[in-house]
């Protein structure tokens, strides 16, 4: 098993100077802490692996594929591979909780 804080990642991630911090990695799938600051632009580009993110905190608004939703803490959502999607309109600091599976590419 393994445990992880939030509050400790993100200061790792903070540490680190990235918006993204990877911190697990297994075979079948990944983690990692995705923080976009208020009015932040958020350049990630399509990735090969299914995604789901969880917001943690923050309020924003996410675009994947053609759809649009708004997005505020305890928000769930499902990013098949391959699909254009961006965070914007982002009027809280957020923290989105992020998996990929298979892995992200290193």
């Amino acid at each position: 098993m393994r445990e992880f804080r939030l509050d400790e990642l993100d200061a790792e991630r903070a540490a680190n100077n990235g918006a993204y911090l990877q911190f697990l990695r297994s075979r079948t799938m990944s983690a990692g802490l995705y923080a976009l600051d208020a009015g932040a632009l958020d350049t990630q580009q399509p990735h090969r692996q299914d995604e789901i993110y969880f917001v943690v905190s923050g309020r924003g608004a996410l675009t994947v594929g053609a759809e649009t939703t708004h997005v505020a803490r305890g928000s769930v959502v499902y990013v098949p591979a391959g699909v254009p999607h961006k965070f914007h309109h982002i009027s809280e600091d957020l923290r989105v909780l992020v998996v990929f599976s298979p892995p992200e590419s290193a």
